[in-house]
């Protein structure tokens, strides 16, 4: 599977202490933190109003002002809490670690529930959002996914008075007007709108996770886009949320390239959030390295004709490599006979094109010579 000629390879930065917007560059490269920690629920605060609820007409706005100010209350302010010290209780403080933004996009009879970045709340001990009015609420972690860069939030219904509606981002097209909104920089910018178009309707990034190296399909921006807009909403003219924004381009002399997650995409995964509190993907069970990094003493019996492919490092005891009998130094070239030539690309097919369940069969060189072995994925066993 051949990466696009061309494609700008793009790492991210993790978020500081003002902004929690992942940044992209060139140089820098630094992994997101693996996230351990899930925040308990609160559902009380001081003097919280009660708001009668109402969802965001998406066909009715007199104007993009009026639009704005429908929309903008449900977009909330995010605050990723971690507890830094010593192993000692006594003397570890909690500390704000970076801010976000979030989207409500649904109000049932008990809760409200929040669409953000996966990177705003990750190893959070404590998510606390910002509503409108600057009533505070502490949330609880229904769900995240670090490869998809998505987490679902979820609230007491008294605290959210807004919900917004999805539109359907496969109608996107070069040159659709946007707006984005969001808190930039903390959220002494909270509910800042900026306007912009769709400057391309599909880019894929490669980015660094804590779960991996994915490639991501993004809507591309020139709206403003700065640090702490992570996880705000990308709206169309009619007051539809069409893009959770995520990403951008972060380097001398760049401007106004940002990257949102299509809507359409959005939704498949909250359902999965919500639902599971985890994306469930097919699970191989092998630690793996890119055969152009591994010294020439382990590969000297490939054949020549063998240019690319991924080396077995590790296998997880009772994981499907295992039983299927994949053993450490075996090189894996191809799955259902297409060509695998890194660890990104066996990743990216394992979890678009595969199932739990599915049969497998994969092409390895073991000792210098071609074999089939045939795999039936399961998923990660959890302890």
């Amino acid at each position: 599977m051949k990466s696009t000629t061309g494609r700008t390879i793009l790492s991210v930065i993790g978020s500081g202490i003002v902004g929690s917007m992942l940044t992209l560059g060139v140089v820098a490269n630094t992994d997101w933190l693996s996230f351990q920690t899930e925040a308990e629920a609160e559902t009380t605060t001081t003097n919280a109003p009660v708001y009668d609820v109402e969802t965001v007409s998406t066909h009715q706005t007199d104007s993009l002002a009026d639009m704005v100010e429908k929309s903008s209350k449900a977009i909330v302010g995010v605050v990723n809490y971690q507890t830094v010290g010593t192993r000692f209780k006594e003397s570890a403080t909690e500390q704000m670690a970076g801010t976000g933004s979030g989207v409500i996009y649904k109000i049932d009879e008990e809760h409200a529930y929040i669409v953000t970045n996966n990177h705003v709340i990750e190893n959070a001990q404590k998510i606390e959002v910002t509503l409108d009015k600057g009533v505070k609420a502490t949330a609880k972690l229904l769900g995240t996914d670090a490869l998809t860069d998505i987490a679902v939030l979820q609230i007491d219904k008294k605290f959210a008075s807004t919900a917004v509606t999805f539109g359907d981002s496969s109608t996107l097209r070069a040159g659709d007007s946007v707006i984005a909104i969001g808190n930039p920089l903390g959220l002494d910018f909270s509910g800042t709108v900026t306007k912009g178009i769709v400057s391309s309707t599909s880019r894929t990034l490669d980015v660094n996770t804590s779960a991996g190296t994915w490639q991501t399909e993004v809507i591309q921006t020139d709206a403003a886009i700065n640090s702490g807009n992570s996880g705000g909403a990308l709206f169309n003219t009619a007051g539809e949320v069409i893009g959770i924004n995520s990403l951008k381009v972060a380097q001398s002399g760049v401007e106004g390239i940002g990257f949102a997650i299509p809507s359409n995409e959005v939704k498949t995964l909250i359902e999965q959030l919500t639902e599971h509190g985890k994306i469930e993907r097919p699970y191989l069970g092998v630690g793996l390295a890119d055969l152009a990094e591994i010294p020439y003493m382990y590969v000297k019996d490939l054949p020549k004709t063998v240019k690319s492919g991924v080396m077995v490092t590790a296998v997880e005891p009772n994981s499907a490599a295992e039983k299927a009998g994949l053993r450490e130094q075996d090189v894996i070239t191809k799955i259902n006979g297409e060509a695998i030539e890194s660890s990104m690309d066996l990743r990216k097919y394992l979890y678009t094109k595969l199932k739990i369940g599915s049969k497998t069969s994969v092409t390895i060189y073991r000792d210098g010579v071609e074999q089939q072995v045939n795999i039936t994925l399961n998923t990660k066993q959890t302890k």
